[in-house]
C-alpha cells in the first residue's frame, strides 16, 4: 500500500532529521534547534500514527493523535524555531510562551472532543466530517500561522543573505512547507491517506534538504 511505506518513510526521514537537530542542540546549546527538535519529534508521531492508521485502520485514539500533532502542533513549534533564529532569544521566548499554551489548551480540547459522525475505519476523515468547529479551529490557527513564519522566514532569508548555499537552503526550506501545505489539494483529486503520506514524505525530505545544505560546508 502506497500510503502505509510513503508514511514510513516519512516517519523514518523525520526521526533522521530529529535526531540531526538533537545533535546539534545538545553540541551549541541554540533555541531554535530545540524548538526544531521537538517540532519534528510531533512530526514522527503523526507520521506514525498515519501508517498505522493505513495499515490496520483507523481508531478514535490513532486518529486523535495524528491530528493533535500532525494537524495542530508540529507546525507551530516549527514556526517557533524560525522566531528564535531571525529575532533573537526573547521574542522567541515569548512566542515559544505562547505556543506552550496553545498546545496544552489544544490537547485538552482533542481529548475530551467527542466524534460528531462514525470515523471510517479504513480511509483517512476529514476533520470537518468527524470533528466540530472548534478542532478545526485550533488546526487552521496553529498550522497556518505556523507554515506562515516557516514560509516568510525562508524567504526573507533568502533575500536577505549573499551567501548561495543558504540562499538554496532557504528556497528547500520554503518548497518543503509549501509541499506539506498542499495536502489539502491533493486531497481534492486523490485519496486521502496517499495525498497525506505523499505529501509528509515529499515535504520532510525537502525540508530536510534544505537543513543539510545550510549545514554542510
Amino acid at each position: 500500500m502506497i500510503e502505509v511505506s510513503t508514511a514510513a518513510i516519512a516517519a523514518l526521514m523525520g526521526v533522521i532529521f530529529t535526531l540531526s537537530t538533537f545533535e546539534r542542540w545538545i553540541a551549541k546549546k541554540k533555541p531554535h534547534e530545540l524548538a526544531w527538535t521537538i517540532s519534528l519529534s510531533l512530526f514522527v508521531v503523526a507520521a506514525f500514527a498515519l501508517a498505522i492508521g493505513a495499515q490496520g485502520g483507523w481508531t478514535h485514539l490513532t486518529f486523535k493523535i495524528f491530528y493533535l500533532f500532525g494537524a495542530i502542533l508540529n507546525v507551530p513549534f516549527l514556526g517557533v524555531g524560525t522566531v528564535y533564529l531571525l529575532f533573537g532569544k526573547r521574542t522567541g521566548d515569548i512566542c515559544l510562551g505562547a505556543v506552550l499554551a496553545f498546545s496544552f489548551l489544544s490537547i485538552g480540547l482533542i481529548i475530551s472532543q467527542p466524534f460528531i459522525s462514525p470515523l471510517p475505519v479504513h480511509q483517512l476523515a476529514q476533520g470537518s466530517k468527524v470533528f466540530g468547529p472548534l478542532p478545526r479551529i485550533l488546526a487552521g490557527v496553529g498550522s497556518g500561522v505556523g507554515a506562515t513564519v516557516v514560509f516568510v522566514g525562508a524567504a526573507v532569508s533568502f533575500f536577505k543573505s549573499k551567501v548561495l548555499r543558504f540562499r538554496i537552503s532557504n528556497l528547500l526550506i520554503a518548497l518543503g512547507t509549501a509541499i506539506t501545505g498542499a495536502s489539502g489539494l491533493l486531497n481534492s483529486i486523490g485519496n486521502a491517506m496517499e495525498a497525506f503520506s505523499i505529501t509528509l514524505a515529499l515535504g520532510i525530505s525537502v525540508i530536510f534538504l534544505g537543513f543539510l545544505t545550510a549545514v554542510t560546508a
